[in-house]
Order: C-alpha cells, then structure tokens, then sequence
C-alpha cells in the first residue's frame, strides 16, 4: 500500500464486543449507588444500560435531571473503576483470532467507545490485544465524545481511513446509530448486551450470533484494498 493511501478499517466497541464487562460495570454501578444513598438496581436493569454513557445511566438510574447529581455519581463510579472496576472483566474467547484476521488482511483497526479512553487503554493492554490495533478511542472525562456519532466522526476525521471503506463493529443500538449519522455501515453482535430486535431495528447491516461469522461479515462489508 503506498504512503499516504486512506485504509479500510474496522472500529470495535469494547464492552460487551471484545470483552465482557458485566462484574467490573454491575459491582460500580452498586457502589455509586449506594454512595448516592439509593437502592442499587437489579442485573437486568444493568444489563440495559451497559452501552450508553454513564452520564445517561445514571440519569436514569437516579431518576434525576441534575447534572451536578448525575456527575457525582459518575464520580464515585470512576473512583472505584479505575482502582478495581476495569479489570473485573473477561475477554471475549476467540475474539483475538478475529483481531488477527483483520490484520493479516490489512485493515487499520481502532477501539471506539463510550468509556473513558484513558480506561479503554489499559484494559486493551492488560488483555494483550495492543499488538492489534492502530489506535484507542473513547470518552475524555467531561463526557466529550461518549455519543457514538460524535466518536467515530472524530476517529474517521483524525485517522488515515477512507470514510467510504468502514464498519462499525458493537453490540448495542447506540453502536448503529452512530455508525448510521456517520454513513458508516454496523455489523451487530450477539454476545454482548443488546438483542436481535434492538439491532436490526436501528439498521445493523448485518447481526452475528458466533464469532465464527464476524470475519466474513467484514469481509462483506469492505473493499479489500488494491494489490500492490
């Protein structure tokens, strides 16, 4: 590929896409709760809200419009995160074949997330996925680019992709409607947090139940760049 040449790539969520979260993220949402003083929600109600900014998850979990409210709880949330929280976590089995895949047929690869970047940097290296990817992007602290539209227009405005040759790869709503305001395509996955209906109805171009499927489907979607 010559220098300078735009490159297909592939962006991935991280929760719920290359890991599973769920201990780190319900364990948080407990202790910021109870800091708040309120009754700690169920697994269930959890499970909805991984995917969303914390800023919304706790909006709604608070019950409140406060902004000074909503941001302490997403205070006391980081402060146990960022000792204990973000390695409560498992990676997803199989995903670093996928990871690998990507690489050999030489897409640029870029984490795009909700959580906070500085976060996402060290669990990516703490599950020894940094040899895959080209760059990490996620939220800065006073909730900039938590909006999955806002964040992938900053990673297709800032890398060297090609905006016309990129998929979206997530297993929330909020995945495709940000691919979608950015005309980038999503492919949705089944073993993270969201659901068939909720996929398909915000316009995934594709939902995968194994892994197994997810190479081929973004092999689908790109234009595999020009032999040199």
């Amino acid at each position: 590929m010559a220098e300078g040449t735009m490159r297909a790539a592939v962006l991935f969520d991280l929760d719920g896409t290359l890991t599973n979260p769920f201990a780190g993220i319900s364990n948080c949402i407990r202790h910021a709760m109870e800091k708040m003083g309120c009754r700690a929600p169920d697994d269930d109600a959890i499970r909805s809200h991984i995917g969303p900014p914390l800023q919304v998850t706790f909006a709604d979990f608070l019950e409140t419009d406060d902004n000074a409210r909503i941001w302490e709880a997403v205070g006391h949330y980081r402060e146990r995160y960022q000792r204990i929280g973000k390695f409560e976590n498992e990676l997803i089995p199989g995903i670093k074949d996928v990871l690998a895949h990507c690489v050999e047929a030489g897409y640029f690869l870029s984490v795009a997330t909700s959580k906070l970047e500085r976060y996402s940097k060290d669990i990516i290296a703490h599950f020894g996925l940094s040899e895959y990817f080209h760059a990490i992007h996620g939220s800065a602290p006073d909730g900039s680019n938590s909006n999955k539209a806002d964040l992938i227009r900053h990673i297709l405005a800032t890398e060297p992709i090609d905006p016309s040759n990129v998929v979206m790869i997530g297993d929330r709503l909020h995945d495709v409607a940000g691919g979608n305001a950015n005309g980038v395509p999503t492919i949705g996955v089944l073993w993270g947090f969201g659901d068939r209906a909720e996929l398909e109805e915000a316009g995934a171009v594709a939902v995968v139940e194994r892994l197994s499927q997810l190479t081929s489907a973004i092999d689908r979607v790109l234009v595999p760049a020009p032999a040199i």
